[in-house]
């Protein structure tokens, strides 16, 4: 048996880090070797996620804990703003990094500044750094050192727009995104918007105009395509606890069809292991706790938009999956192993 690759998993105690840790106890080919929390240091993993208790009880430990380990791969679940410090110092390091942040997700430090409305203090990373979109940038991802890891509302919009604007047969200047997430998006600490009372029984949109998704997906998709486009992006809050639906409106500016449109969709995604190309408008559900992206395509006659509805959930194919994703084409390894989960429904 082959030597197994030894990985780290840095910030344990948010949704990210809790479910990196599901995936990879059962990957076949990977070890745990270590796993941090600096707030819950010489506390136990299940004190933190006591789901995992009689299966996985590893000590947490220090960030500097890793240099006692050979590490192959670092997964770095920390809030944005946090991740670019690890990456300043360790990014020299022979373990490579997926980071789950959006530290280095956008094409520089002004960029990101405008977005995130925080200084950027390690530009370098951009120049190393491949966006972990396995389904458009595969080859890079593959050489890579630095993945960063594509943001959830990102990951379901990009899926849904990115073969009609490298096609070129929509009108790039009228992309329109409208998106719903349910309430783990926000991350696990406690905040007055989604409190239970406010986010029960109620259906919210936020970050109108504002939301730093929105720029993630424009950039991408014009790096992918060639072609400066304009995104409208409006994110809205279910009242559910994970899992994204986002719908597109395009206008076309070829003569097209539903054959057409479903044709240049198998093109581009008819073998790829994670996205399912369906012939019915696909719910969060579907793809709950798994790393598919359900995504439906249709052609509306009567007002000439191209309609797609791509479902993701927001922690594994938005997330941890994704990120195990890019591990296993980094390391070699077969692009779906340790992630081939049936969805859970109901």
């Amino acid at each position: 048996m082959s030597k197994k690759i030894n990985v780290g998993i840095i910030g344990a105690t948010g949704y990210t880090g809790s479910e990196l840790v599901r995936i990879l106890i059962h990957h076949p080919s990977v070890e745990i070797a270590v796993i941090t929390a600096d707030s819950r240091k010489g506390e136990r993993f299940v004190d933190v996620h006591p789901q995992f208790r009689g299966i996985f009880d590893a000590p947490l430990v220090g960030i500097e804990e890793i240099d006692k380990h050979d590490l192959d791969v670092v997964f770095l679940a920390l809030p944005h703003g946090v991740s670019m410090g690890f990456v300043k110092d360790y990014l020299d390091r022979d373990f490579k990094i997926i980071d789950l942040s959006g530290d280095f997700r956008l094409s520089s430090p002004s960029v990101y500044k405008t977005w995130y409305k925080k200084d950027h203090n390690f530009s370098e990373g951009f120049e190393s750094a491949v966006f972990g979109l396995p389904e458009l940038f595969r080859a890079r991802i593959k050489k890579a050192h630095l993945v960063a890891n594509p943001g959830c509302f990102p990951t379901s919009a990009i899926l849904a727009l990115a073969p009609l604007l490298k096609e070129g047969v929509v009108d790039k200047n009228h992309l329109i995104v409208d998106s719903k997430t349910g309430v783990t998006g926000a991350g696990n600490k406690a905040k007055t918007n989604t409190h239970f009372p406010v986010v029960n029984d109620n259906f919210t949109a936020y970050g109108i105009k504002t939301h730093r998704h929105t720029i993630e997906i424009q950039e991408v998709i014009n790096s992918y395509s060639g072609e400066e486009s304009s995104v409208l992006f409006t994110p809205h809050l279910l009242p559910v606890d994970r899992g994204i639906l986002s719908t597109c409106y395009l206008k076309p500016t070829k003569e097209m069809t539903e054959q057409k449109l479903s044709m240049l969709f198998k093109n581009y995604y008819g073998n790829e292991p994670f996205v399912r190309l369906v012939d019915q408008v696909p719910s969060i559900k579907q793809v709950r706790g798994t790393n598919f992206a359900d995504l439906f395509t249709t052609y509306d006659e009567r007002t000439q938009t191209i309609i797609t509805v791509s479902v993701i959930d927001n922690l594994v194919k938005g997330a941890a999956g994704q990120a195990v994703q890019n591990m296993n084409l980094m390391m070699g390894l077969s692009e779906d192993e340790g992630l081939t989960i049936v969805p859970i429904q109901p």
